[in-house]
């Protein structure tokens, strides 16, 4: 496993994001025969290459989306009341009715070395992200298409899909 390195990683991004988003929307408009097999043989793969810790980029620039249950969790880890811990660190995004971080980076992510303070209670849409391998792949194209430019992992898994598709090894 390597570390990655953000700044070549947002060089490949730039470069390619939009072929690879015009290859999410083929897979999602004319899925292949097999697709949901090939994806956690791919997801296996790609995990023994990236180290999320030596990135971060999803705590760093994105925000999750906080659920009642989360906020219940969360708040009773800090001893704090739910509407406590919604004024301290949440705000509710209208348009989508999330509660999302006030800001970013993540204040749960300590900067020295990477790692989640809340790890053991964090959200739910931070426990399941980038969320590489679902049961049924093609319902998760758009997340995919999203997390291609924040995400090493679904950026590899989207790149070694891409070579398969080209029948490259």
């Amino acid at each position: 496993m390597q570390a990655v390195n953000l700044r070549s990683f947002k060089q490949k991004v730039s470069r390619h994001k939009r072929a690879f988003r015009s290859f999410l929307t083929r897979l999602e408009n004319n899925p292949p025969r097999g697709l949901d097999k090939v994806t956690p043989i791919v997801e296996a793969e790609v995990w023994k290459e990236v180290d999320c810790l030596s990135c971060a980029n999803c705590c760093k620039s994105m925000t999750p989306t906080f659920t009642v249950k989360d906020i219940k969790r969360i708040s009773a880890h800090f001893g704090m009341t739910p509407t406590a811990f919604k004024e301290k660190w949440l705000f509710y995004e209208k348009r989508d009715k999330d509660w999302q971080n006030k800001q970013q980076p993540c204040q749960f992510l300590d900067l020295k070395d990477n790692k989640c303070s809340i790890y053991a209670v964090r959200p739910e849409d931070c426990s399941g992200f980038p969320h590489l391998s679902k049961k049924k792949m093609v319902d998760y194209m758009h997340v995919h298409k999203q997390n291609i430019i924040y995400c090493p992992a679904t950026y590899q898994m989207v790149e070694r899909m891409k070579g398969m598709a080209l029948g490259k090894p």
